[in-house]
Parts: C-alpha cells; sequence; structure tokens
C-alpha cells in the first residue's frame, strides 16, 4: 500500500494537523515535546521550516560516515521538499520547530538573501550540529520570535520577526561555515573522490555515453545533495562546483586539441557535448578564441 503524504500550503493547516495554536497567519514556532501521540507521516509543505532537533541519542549520518557530534542538531526544509518522520524505538522526539510562509518576507530585506541560504535545500543527513553555546544562542532566536507572536500584532511585528528570522538563519550559515571546517578531513576525502571520478567521466567514455557531466551526478555519487556538494567544494577551492567541472573539461579539451588525431567535433562529442558548435562556444567563452584559433596559436 502506498504511503499517503500529506499536503500542507498554509501554517493554518500545520497547525491544524498537529493540534498547534494559530498566533499568526504566515509565521508559527511549535514545540514537539515528546508528544506519545507523534505518528509516522510523509509531508510535502510550502513553507520554510527550521527544526532545532532536541533529543540526544539518534544517530544521524553525514554521507556513508556517522558524524562524530552527539549534541543537537538542525535540519532546514524549503516550500515543496517532502519529508519523513518515524519514531526511533524506545525514544520520545523532541524538537522546536519555525516555520513560515514565503509570502510572510515579501518587501524584507530577508527576501533579498534568502538565495545565500543554500542549507533549506540540504539533505537531513547533512544536517547542522551545534556545540551548547551555539544551541543556546538558537534558542534566544526562536525566544524572540516567540515574544512577537505572543504580542498583539501591529505595525512593527512583520519587521521584527522578519528582523529576528534572518538573524537566526545568519547565525545558521555562520555554524555551517565551521562544520565545514571541523569535517576538513572528511572533506579532502570526498574531494579526492570527486577528482577521480571526473578524471574517470571526462577520460574513460563516459562523457561520450552519458553527456554534459553535471554537479548532482557526482553530488549523487558521494551521497551529497548537490547544495551541500556544491558549497563543499567551494570552500575547499574557492570555486563553484559547476566551475571545477567546466575548468577540468577544458583542461581534457586542451589536451586532445593538441595531443590527438581527432579533430573539433569528435573532441566535442567525446567531453559530452551533443552538437559541436556548443562545444566550440564554449570554449571561446572560457579560453578566449576558438579551438582552431588555439590550435594554431600552439
Amino acid at each position: 500500500m502506498e504511503e499517503k503524504i500529506f499536503k500542507i500550503d498554509s501554517i493554518t493547516q500545520y497547525n491544524d494537523f498537529f493540534g498547534f495554536e494559530t498566533k499568526h497567519p504566515l509565521v508559527s514556532l511549535v514545540d514537539f515535546n515528546a508528544q506519545e501521540n507523534m505518528q509516522e507521516y510523509m509531508m510535502t509543505m510550502n513553507l520554510f521550516a527550521v527544526f532545532l532537533k532536541d533529543t540526544k541519542g539518534c544517530v544521524i549520518n553525514y554521507g556513508k560516515t556517522t558524524y562524530d557530534y552527539d549534541d543537537r542538531s538542525i535540519v532546514c526544509f524549503a516550500p515543496g521538499q517532502t519529508i519523513g518522520i518515524s519514531r526511533i524505538e524506545g525514544k520520545k522526539p523532541t524538537s522546536t520547530g519555525l516555520l513560515f510562509h514565503p509570502d510572510f518576507i515579501h518587501r524584507t530585506s530577508l527576501a533579498q538573501k534568502m538565495q545565500q541560504y543554500t542549507f533549506f535545500s540540504y539533505s537531513s543527513n547533512e544536517a547542522l550540529h551545534l556545540s551548547t553555546e551555539e544551541r543556546l544562542i538558537i534558542l534566544d532566536c526562536f525566544n524572540k520570535i516567540r515574544m512577537e507572536l505572543n504580542h498583539a500584532i501591529d505595525k512593527h511585528t512583520k519587521e521584527l520577526i522578519a528582523t529576528n528570522i534572518e538573524l537566526l538563519l545568519d547565525y545558521c550559515l555562520r555554524y555551517y561555515d565551521r562544520q565545514f571546517i571541523t569535517r576538513d578531513e572528511i572533506n579532502v576525502g570526498i574531494m579526492s573522490r570527486f577528482e577521480r571520478l571526473l578524471d574517470g567521466y571526462l577520460f574513460d567514455g563516459t562523457a561520450e555515453k552519458d553527456g554534459l557531466p553535471s554537479v548532482k551526478y557526482f553530488a549523487d555519487k558521494v551521497c551529497l545533495s548537490a547544495n551541500y556538494f556544491g558549497d563543499l567544494v567551494k570552500k575547499e577551492t574557492g570555486n563553484s562546483a559547476q566551475d571545477y567541472i567546466q575548468t577540468k573539461m577544458i583542461y581534457a579539451a586542451k589536451e586532445r586539441l593538441l595531443d590527438s588525431n581527432l579533430n573539433v567535433s569528435q573532441i566535442a562529442y567525446s567531453l559530452g557535448f551533443q552538437y559541436p558548435q556548443h562545444f566550440i562556444r564554449f570554449f571561446k567563452r572560457q579560453v578566449g578564441c576558438t579551438p582552431k584559433e588555439f590550435i594554431m596559436r600552439n
């Protein structure tokens, strides 16, 4: 039997589903305090959500590696994502969740910054792990939002809540940057594997068979979400994952242009391009000259 997926389009729907009071039509702060009646479910929400998971002793994996923190963690979800919640035998889940509708942040400074918070598209196994001090800061942000939700709505409410949500997300961004650093050894291992996979893709005939290499392809290979993988590559190399892939493609293209008997069309196909003219445009954009001009110059 196919598992039912509940669709939640509004704060009121979410609160009604779990039995919480709706204090603001576009924002909610909820507490799951070891609810005995909490069941397993699948849910698609058209809301942004930030959950501080407060239950110790659960196992959270990073790719295929168990992460070495046994403290609190934060998981974030973007509108349209489907999430699943399941009980762990003998454990009572406790968490605090902030949910806000995309409409709430219209015409706020936060709306301009949402694309910076790429962690909304991370997988649950890429959760943000917090120290005790970091957890207290996050709870302080939650408490300020809670105070505003308990206050009668007035002309200042939206700006104050949006400002505190922005502060909360900025702290999350800082802590994720720290987390990338503390996982340095794991990150180096992932980058080494990415390098090998990319070389293999470009030099063993996979590109000609499967098309242009994509960030998602390599993220899947190392068991990470595309956004988390992209952020990891950016932190390690200073370049985006897409730029890193394209740099490798240009290296392979130059090598083949100068050291093989292949013509430009054959090289284009070997790198995954469907049409040679697309390869020529790509090469000129990256190098500043056409493949034939590059051969003549060298």
